[in-house]
């Protein structure tokens, strides 16, 4: 039987040099049974796609030690896409999509707030029901958050709350960024996608449901960043507001 590259993982970076090896090692620990085959796979069944936006501290630096210093762990299959600068979430999803190679792509942030062990529970869930989407849900029995202040957590489960229903969304977690697609949808969805930002996700989400994808969802518990600085400002929540608004007047 072929064991050839079934997953692959895209991680959007910029300043993350620090919790990036983290993320790498737990990938490589908790990836190493093939769900499909339910055995520990001969040879590394997924891959994992880096992509870089000129991040002033190095973190491109790291990911290319990883490959020379460790080619038969953390570095086998670790692909280094760089890019010039920040050119938006929805086109680094395209570039790392563009050099990957599996037939189910997860889309996860590189900051540890997606565990990588919520991987093969999302891909037991696809095996199972046959769907095409599997979303991580910070809003289901199960799941959750951690680290965050009290008015962060409301003003994002509000968020949540007000897209879902001005929109008609079935997604719990409409701003969610963990998810695991079937990589034709995938392609699908951002060749249609116009938002930046946070707002990318509930684009998809919603385009999805409008393409009758089949989605499923799994609780996650999402915990706040050990290292660095979040991404997240008033412009992204600007950037929300102004793509909800745009959902709401194409749909």
């Amino acid at each position: 039987m072929q064991h050839g590259i079934k997953l692959s993982v895209i991680v959007p970076t910029y300043n993350e040099r620090e919790n990036l090896p983290l993320l790498l090692w737990l990938l490589h620990k908790h990836l190493q049974t093939d769900p499909r085959l339910s055995v520990a796979a001969v040879q590394q069944w997924w891959e994992v796609i880096v992509v870089d936006d000129h991040s002033g501290d190095g973190t491109a630096g790291v990911v290319q030690a990883l490959q020379k210093a460790d080619p038969t762990g953390l570095g086998c299959n670790l692909v280094l896409v760089q890019r010039p600068g920040k050119l938006g979430l929805g086109t680094a999803y395209s570039a790392g999509l563009e050099r990957s190679r599996g037939e189910w792509v997860v889309l996860m942030d590189a900051d540890l707030s997606h565990h990588p062990r919520h991987i093969l529970q999302f891909m037991r869930c696809q095996v199972d029901s046959g769907c095409d989407i599997v979303c991580g849900t910070r809003y289901a029995a199960g799941g959750g958050v951690a680290g965050w202040s009290t008015t962060r957590k409301i003003t994002s489960r509000g968020a949540n709350l007000l897209a879902a229903t001005l929109l008609g969304a079935s997604v719990s977690d409409l701003t969610g960024a963990f998810r695991l697609y079937r990589r034709t949808c995938l392609l699908h969805l951002l060749s249609a996608a116009t938002c930046r930002g946070y707002a990318f996700q509930m684009e998809v989400a919603v385009h999805a449901q409008q393409a009758d994808f089949r989605i499923c969802e799994v609780p996650i518990v999402f915990v706040d960043r050990l290292y660095g600085q979040s991404k997240l400002g008033p412009l992204e929540f600007w950037g929300f507001l102004k793509g909800l608004l745009r959902l709401l007047l194409a749909t």
